[in-house]
Order: C-alpha cells, then sequence, then structure tokens
C-alpha cells in the first residue's frame, strides 16, 4: 500500500468530524472517494496533505507515518493535492503557476521534462497559454493548470478534490481522460467526485462516507452496481 489510513480522528476546534476512518491505496490504482457534501471527504484529503491535524490515529505514506509532518515536507515526500475550486494564482501567468508547484523540488532537469510532459501529452493548451494571466483562463484551462502545478513536484500520489466541478460534460470527460493518462504513467490517485458514476468508471477501487465515517469499500465495479449506492449517488 502507498497510502494507509488507520483510524483517523479530526476534529475542528471542540466538533470532531472524523469518527476513526481506515483505508488502503495501493500503489498504481486510482481510488474514489463518495459521499454526500459534508460527509469529511474533504477533510480526508486536507489531513493527508497535512493541512489539517489529526486528533488520533495514523496516516503511513510508503509505510511511514506522516500525520506530524508539516505540508511542505508531505509534498517533499510524494504527496500533492489538487483543491476544490483550483485555487491558482490569478495573477500570476500559467508559466509562473507551474514553477511554483515545482518549489519543493530540486532537479531542474526532471522539472523540465515535467513541464514538456505537460505542456506536450496532458494539457497542450497550457503551452499555448504559458504567458497568459491565470485568472484570465476558462474553468476548464484553469482546472488543467491546477492539475497541472500539483504533477509538477513529481508526486507518486496525487489527490484530486472535485475535478469537475462546475464543467461542462465534455470538459469533465476530457479532465477523466487525461487522469486515467496521468495515472498511467505510474502516478497513483486518490479521487473525490461528485459524478459518483465517472469517477467509478474511472477508478479501481471505491470508499463511500457518510457522516464523517467509511460506511462501505468495494471494486469500483462492484461499487457501479450496489443497489444503495445507485439510489444514494446516482439516481438521475
Amino acid at each position: 500500500m502507498i497510502l494507509q489510513i488507520e483510524n483517523l480522528h479530526v476534529k475542528y476546534g471542540q466538533v470532531e468530524v472524523l469518527f476513526g476512518i481506515s483505508l488502503n491505496v495501493k500503489k498504481g490504482e486510482i481510488a474514489a472517494l463518495l459521499g454526500a457534501n459534508g460527509a469529511g471527504k474533504s477533510t480526508t484529503l486536507a489531513a493527508v496533505s497535512g493541512l489539517l491535524k489529526s486528533s488520533a490515529g495514523v496516516i503511513r505514506f510508503e509505510g511511514d507515518p506522516i500525520n506530524r509532518l508539516p505540508a511542505h515536507e508531505i509534498v517533499r515526500r510524494g504527496v500533492t493535492q489538487v483543491p476544490e475550486g483550483r485555487r491558482i494564482f490569478g495573477t500570476l501567468t500559467v508559466q509562473e503557476n507551474l514553477d511554483l508547484g515545482a518549489f519543493t523540488y530540486r532537479d531542474s532537469r526532471r522539472i523540465e521534462q515535467t513541464r514538456s510532459w505537460i505542456f506536450e501529452d496532458l494539457f497542450p493548451v497550457l503551452k499555448e497559454r504559458r504567458h497568459q494571466l491565470g485568472g484570465t483562463l476558462s474553468g476548464g484551462e484553469q482546472q488543467m493548470l491546477a492539475i497541472a502545478r500539483a504533477l509538477m513536484a513529481h508526486p507518486k500520489i496525487l489527490l484530486l478534490d472535485e475535478p469537475s466541478l462546475g464543467l461542462a460534460p465534455l470538459l469533465a470527460r476530457t479532465i477523466f481522460q487525461t487522469l486515467r493518462k496521468i495515472n498511467a504513467s505510474g502516478v497513483t490517485i486518490l479521487l473525490i467526485e461528485q459524478n459518483a458514476r465517472a469517477a467509478l468508471k474511472l477508478a479501481h477501487r471505491g470508499y463511500v462516507m457518510d457522516v464523517g465515517k467509511i460506511v462501505l469499500e468495494d471494486s469500483a465495479d462492484a461499487l457501479l452496481t450496489n443497489p444503495h449506492v445507485q439510489k444514494a449517488y446516482m439516481s438521475g
């Protein structure tokens, strides 16, 4: 397992929001984390990234506990996150956003190889826009930039929070196709996605959260045909 979460508890102040969740992500797979708004999905990713500290439990990355490390050290270990809402730097150019994504990485040759991979194979439109301010990009282009920025740190696992949110269906499909390509390159993915059907078609394995707990886990194929999952997350 590349990522192991064991009996994780997280609080906001005195209010507990994660109640002892446990999940595993295998190296090289795509895992989907499903659940209604407020279930604790984003909190889980924030804890893995070091943006929130756990009150109990352990998060292991490649066998080593990381939940007491600062966020920048977790990035150095190989964990990067694409947050909900993209959160690019709108007053910086595409190129400058990408350069910031590589701030923890010191191998200049590898940085240039990653940038070329992004421009040539993943998001050619970003190459065309490289000198354009991030805030002037379309919503879909901003999502591409957010993913590309995270990839600049050469992650071993990529955490994505609602990558299709606010995108037209055609753009969302393009993003999912690119995520498959990123995964095929060797990057493990843990994905939160409002479109449960699309997420499970992309993923190898899935977890369902409800009110701060993991209530169901199975292969993605099994969850796609699970009546409870269909009724709760795929109706309509």
